[in-house]
């Protein structure tokens, strides 16, 4: 009795400890109801479309692409180019307006306008934009992609917190009904009736339902996180246990015809094709390299120089030629008559106007040896070119052999699913039996708690083939393109 008294003390220190751990939870949860939203299957998806990562991640790699895209569009079109410069120049120099060498400070400037077109290139410019729009248009699916699989995520995730849910509120029913039976038992332990093992068997009982509560706890607080990671978000998630309708009907597909829809709907496969065709148009690309390219090029070229001059006739004067002549040993200048000339700077604008000049011409440039880069670059195209193929080819393995190992499990898991709803019918009515007989005292405790283990147990595996067999069918679902919710 001693022995059972101190067992008793500590199993009931115990209790009073899990009694005050969840008073506490429960009033932390209650002050914080208000604050906490409701949140339905198709509210969590909006959430994640709108705050997942990953998917923010992808939607700027599309962005990436589409910027690709518009450049090798942009590359087809000619180039134009303009250029002006202005400067100060001092000490012996050429003169930019008469090509004379001059010893002054000048002012120069120049400008220039270019066009340049590509005739032709081997189609290098046109193959490299349709290369760049398979780019953007797999980008464009890969998106997609991200958006299925995210539904996907969300939605087994939602439902892995109801599971975990249900499986909390079994275990709690679970120390509920040990509870009324420890009550019962602790009567007749004071009244010194039956045998007092029960009472402290009933003890040892609810100590382990109080520990798979915690247990259970920390498996719906764990889902919840997950499911929170999943929207981004921050504050604790209510889940609308009324959201999901779980059918139990026999799926009526096949893991092949789930695979046919699947490479007719998925967008993994869409990303897949159209980066082969995206390689394939790279292999064009570099097979430009060893054709000539001929382009057509135009300038308008004009200049400035501070020195440049006019000048305007004034009339004329006789001035001495620095020469001489002697005449009666008598030396006498030679004269000349000199026309005289007024000199005026040229304006800015003026020489702009009177100093251009255009060039017209064609370019024709042939690469006749690089040391076999070209050769190199067209044979890595056709590598890559390969690995997409073989990247194409493991998609289709996997997701095939996916919908296969689920496809099985599914349908396994609605066969457990019935024979667990036989297995606790029969259970239930062990449980029931044996209650009766326990409490009138013509069965012992052992067989008590045998019968009553094994009807949590099946409830507890009923409760997860329910949830196993529903998510199977939804990962089914998503692999047929059915996945989407609309929020």
């Amino acid at each position: 009795m001693e022995v059972l008294s101190q067992n008793k003390t500590e199993n009931m220190s115990l209790k009073n400890l899990v009694c005050i751990v969840f008073f506490a939870i429960s009033f932390l949860g209650f002050s914080q109801d208000e604050a906490i939203k409701t949140y339905t299957l198709n509210d969590c998806i909006a959430i994640a479309m709108k705050n997942n990562l990953d998917l923010k991640t992808s939607i700027l790699s599309a962005n990436t692409a589409k910027i690709n895209f518009q450049q090798a569009k942009a590359n087809v079109l000619p180039s134009v180019s303009g250029s002006y410069n202005i400067g100060v120049n001092s000490g012996r120099s050429i003169n930019p307006f008469t090509n004379d060498f001059v010893n002054q400070e000048l002012t120069f400037s120049n400008a220039r306008l270019g066009l340049d077109v590509t005739v032709f290139n081997g189609f290098r410019l046109i193959n490299s934009w349709k290369q760049q729009r398979f780019n953007k248009l797999a980008s464009d699916m890969e998106i997609e992609e991200a958006k299925q699989n995210l539904v996907l995520n969300v939605t087994l995730a939602y439902l892995q917190t109801l599971n975990s849910r249900d499986l909390l509120e079994l275990a709690n029913k679970r120390l509920e009904a040990t509870n009324k039976q420890l009550q019962r038992q602790g009567d007749l332990y004071k009244e010194e009736v039956g045998n007092p093992a029960d009472h402290a068997d009933m003890i040892g009982q609810q100590s382990i339902d109080e520990t798979n509560i915690l247990i259970a706890q920390s498996s719906f607080n764990n889902a919840k996180l997950n499911l929170m990671q999943l929207l981004n978000l921050k504050d604790e998630v209510r889940i609308d246990m009324t959201a999901v309708l779980l059918d139990f009907e026999a799926y009526d597909a096949t893991s092949d015809e789930v695979f046919k829809d699947a490479t007719q709907n998925l967008a993994t496969f869409k990303a897949r094709e159209l980066r082969v065709k995206a390689a394939k148009k790279g292999v064009s690309v570099a097979k430009a390299q060893f054709t000539p390219e001929v382009s057509f090029f135009g300038q308008l070229n004009t200049n400035y120089s501070s020195v440049a001059e006019t000048f305007t006739e004034t009339g004329s004067a006789i001035v001495e030629t620095g020469d001489f002549i002697t005449i009666n040993n008598q030396n006498v200048p030679v004269m000349t008559n000199e026309t005289q000339f007024d000199a005026e700077r040229i304006s800015y604008q003026d020489q702009f106007d009177n100093n251009l000049n255009t060039v017209v011409g064609l370019s024709v440039s042939l690469t006749l040896f690089d040391g076999f880069r070209a050769k190199n670059n067209v044979a890595l195209e056709k590598i890559k070119v390969q690995e997409s193929l073989i990247a194409l080819e493991r998609t289709q393995q996997e997701i095939k052999n996916a919908i296969e190992q689920v496809h099985f499990d599914m349908v396994a898991a609605y066969k457990r699913h019935e024979s667990l709803m036989n297995q606790v019918k029969a259970f239930k009515e062990s449980y029931r039996v044996n209650d009766i007989r326990f409490n009138n005292g013509a069965s012992n405790f052992l067989a008590y708690i045998t019968s009553k283990n094994n009807l949590d147990n099946a409830k507890t595996n009923l409760a997860n083939a329910k949830y196993e067999y529903l998510l199977r069918v939804k990962i089914l679902e998503y692999y047929r393109g059915n996945v989407f919710e609309t929020p």
